[in-house]
């Protein structure tokens, strides 16, 4: 077994979900035409003095309780001095000695506790695109986006557990209401703190990854950096202080620019913003403001609802799935109802035929959804005729005892029509009736199927079961 160890830090900038900039009245939106979303506060003209969106406040504060941090009553913004070209006053607003928010953390299934060193607010840059031959290009929507930073301890040891943990952080920043966390949008960004090290020495040297777009390039450029750094000590050499951004293509890091320190920056407080003061009672407001987070949701379903692990994980994957489910269970039972939508109404989000890929995008309502698994509970319909109703429901809405009627679906339960169907299904069939009549009870199936077919789907199938083995034990007698 390798003797190496690994140990990673996280940072992650999360996009706040506000209708304004963090500074300025700039809408906060995705897919303006360039540079159409500025002014002169988010282009750093001369005399435009930024003024702190109170709303972003009020994110930034619900994320730090959702993650049970310690809320600072006084915080201060300061400027982080460097050049470049999609950072127009030529520094960005951040926090450094005095963030809003200290401590906290994440458990992983294995119960290990990813602890946080910090959160703080900051504005975004702009976004460069230099993929035009000699020419730069700057688009400045960007400029003055609110973020969170959350910055790990470097508690993490895996690509593994790197990925576990921002798919917590991504699901509570969601439930929360905190952001979209939209990485296709940029509304989370992750970057990598990763070195190695012998067991019983010091840490290595920290090498930082950058240009990391989704989970599963996070988790491919933790394993291609970590064999590099321990070839390089193993070769008699070492890895160098330095920021390296990810090739999806080709699955490596390159090296990107020497590593900063803070002290390169030339933090300073910034003159144009007073203090943030968050006073304990807007604290509590907003603690019990909270929703019931995925971690406590899941432990609440299997706990006093009875499903699965797995079901309740499924069902907590995004608070607009836990909140459907639980508006359903208002009108129908809760296996029941976590089978159905963890099987049918989330598989139909895929299928191009289908309205909208999110559930609020469905005419299915929660109400519609349990009106429909109530005719099946009480033996109105059968499974495969719901699945029937519900497909129009999902595309295109409708009431489940009006659709059953309209599509002739309603299951039958007359013991005279059922017994009609089995007698005929028993005469040809007689061979398997009389493996039945052996002893055989699970070879019935291959008579419940017939019966169902010539009922058109519409038998009781439960009925039918207990009508075949009946007819069969009267013959047999």
């Amino acid at each position: 077994m390798s003797d190496w160890k690994t140990v990673i830090g996280l940072e992650v900038h999360c996009q706040l979900a506000t209708r304004t900039k963090l500074f300025c009245g700039c809408p906060n939106e995705f897919g303006a035409a360039p540079n159409a979303n500025t002014c002169p506060v988010c282009t750093g003209q001369p005399g435009a003095l930024p003024v702190l969106n109170g709303r972003a406040l009020e994110l930034a504060v619900r994320a730090g309780l959702a993650l049970g941090a310690e809320l600072a009553p006084r915080s201060s913004f300061a400027r982080k001095n460097y050049f470049y070209c999609d950072l127009p006053k030529g520094y960005q607003i951040s926090q450094y000695e005095q963030p809003y928010c200290t401590g906290g953390g994440i458990v992983l299934a294995s119960g290990k506790k990813i602890r946080l060193e910090r959160i703080h607010m900051e504005e975004d840059a702009g976004k460069a695109i230099h993929d035009r031959g000699d020419t730069t290009l700057v688009d400045l929507n960007r400029a003055g986006i609110p973020l969170i930073e959350s910055v790990t301890e470097a508690d993490l040891s895996s690509a593994e557990e790197a990925h576990e943990y921002l798919t917590a952080l991504k699901e509570i920043f969601q439930y929360a209401g905190v952001s979209d966390c939209d990485m296709e949008k940029g509304s989370l960004r992750c970057d990598v703190n990763v070195s190695v090290h012998r067991e019983g020495t010091p840490w290595g040297t920290k090498v930082e990854l950058k240009n990391l777009n989704s989970f599963r390039h996070v988790v491919e450029s933790i394993e291609h950096e970590v064999p590099r750094q321990i070839a390089l000590y193993e070769s008699g050499a070492a890895p160098v202080q330095e920021t390296r951004l990810y090739d999806p293509d080709r699955k490596l890091t390159r090296s990107m620019r020497s590593k900063e320190d803070a002290h390169d920056y030339r933090y300073f407080p910034d003159p144009d913003l007073p203090p943030v003061l968050v006073e304990s009672r807007d604290i509590e407001r907003a603690r019990a403001g909270l929703p019931e987070l995925p971690a406590q949701r899941r432990l609440r379903y299997g706990q006093e609802l009875g499903l699965s692990e797995y079901d309740a994980g499924v069902l907590t994957s995004s608070r607009e799935v836990a909140d459907f489910f639980e508006a359903t269970l208002q009108h129908a039972e809760p296996k029941l109802a976590a089978n159905w939508i963890g099987n049918e109404v989330l598989r139909a989000l895929s299928d191009p035929d289908v309205p909208g890929e999110r559930l609020e995008e469905l005419p299915l309502t929660p109400e519609g959804l349990g009106e429909l698994l109530g005719l099946v509970a009480h033996g109105t319909l059968s499974a495969g005729a719901a699945k029937k109703v519900l497909r129009v429901m999902i595309v295109k809405g409708g009431d489940a005892a009006s659709l059953v009627d309209e599509l002739g679906l309603k299951q039958v339960s007359d013991t005279a029509r059922i017994e009609a169907w089995c007698r005929e299904v028993l005469a040809a069939k007689a061979e398997v009736a009389e493996q039945v009549a052996a002893g055989n009870e699970k070879a019935v199936g291959a008579l419940v199927g017939p019966v169902m077919q010539a009922s058109k789907g519409k038998a009781n199938p439960k009925l039918v079961r207990e009508t075949l083995l009946a007819l069969i034990r009267a013959t047999s007698t």
